[in-house]
């Protein structure tokens, strides 16, 4: 009884080890007697006990790795103090437990010395310029090193630049200058602007004034050409009734006393015109001026 109660109790044992479950996204390294054996993928997985052990164990996420921050020197000999953050993920479990000893200090002390280099090459205006490039250089010098130990380097991103104080006192100084010497650019291009608007609109209103003078004297003249042109319609065509009703009978009648009256309205008021009177010889025989008028009317006719 107490034989099978230990061999059931073995039993139990031996299966127990016998059986490793993997979680999702993780691989285990199995080793049979010291030697790489297979690599476990998540889930139930099989292996014989007290032969096989787990020798490593491997997490297939994408790992984020804080990068210490180190001092790198610039290409015009400015200390820069660079922090960065690195992306990782396992490929390769078989590799990443047998490429190297430690495959994160590996990707840490590789991802320093590429940063450093990459910096050496730039001066310290263009190191805040070029990040995309400096992290696209530790990527790929990364990448091409860590495909030896399984690893995958996804991307570096640089979290931080610091310059030292005496430096960054004197950017600031720098780009203060900048600002004010745009600000004084902006206040003389719009005092320029507004004196070309001014003076735009002073000759547009010029322009318009001289317009509207000249429209006025052309309608004017136009006004006074229409109404010469009229008076002249006008006394033409009362001289032509004139003569038409001079033809009529009686007409040289009429034509004899309206100058008669005419000739007496002119002599009754040339005494309020002035002091000093001309008068014709022969003022008393009005019968003769008047017959002198008439023969002058014949003769037009």
């Amino acid at each position: 009884m107490q034989i099978a109660l230990f061999i059931l109790i073995v039993a139990v044992i031996f299966i127990i080890k016998a059986l490793k479950v993997v979680p999702q996204q993780n691989s285990w390294v199995i080793e049979r007697l010291g030697k790489f054996h297979s690599a476990l993928l998540p889930g139930l997985n099989i292996v014989i006990p007290f032969i096989d052990r787990v020798a490593y164990k491997h997490m297939l996420k994408e790992v984020p790795l804080d990068v210490p921050s180190q001092i790198c020197i610039t290409k015009d000999n400015t200390q820069l103090q660079v922090d960065g953050i690195l992306y990782f993920q396992v490929t390769d479990p078989k590799l990443a437990s047998y490429g190297t000893s430690n495959y994160i200090m590996a990707i840490t002390q590789l991802a320093q010395t590429t940063l450093r280099s990459a910096i050496g090459k730039m001066e310290l205006d263009k190191t805040f310029e070029e990040r995309e490039h400096i992290n696209s250089a530790v990527v790929a010098a990364l990448d091409e090193a860590a495909a030896s130990w399984g690893v995958k380097v996804l991307r570096y991103e640089i979290k931080d630049l610091t310059p030292p104080k005496e430096i960054l006192h004197a950017m600031q100084a720098q780009i203060t200058a900048e600002r004010e010497k745009r600000a004084l650019i902006a206040a003389s291009e719009g005092r320029k602007q507004e004196q070309i608007n001014i003076a735009t609109g002073e000759r547009e209103a010029f322009i318009q004034r001289s317009e509207g003078e000249k429209q006025s004297a052309i309608n004017r003249a136009q006004g006074e050409a229409e109404a010469i042109k009229a008076v002249a319609a006008a006394n033409a065509q009362a001289i032509q009734q004139v003569a038409q009703a001079i033809q009529l009978a009686g007409g040289m009648e009429a034509v004899n006393f309206k100058v008669a009256e005419k000739y007496v309205e002119a002599f009754a008021h040339v005494a309020k015109e002035g002091n000093t009177l001309i008068l014709p010889g022969n003022l008393a025989d009005m019968g003769g001026l008047v017959a002198t008028a008439m023969s002058i009317v014949k003769a037009q006719k």
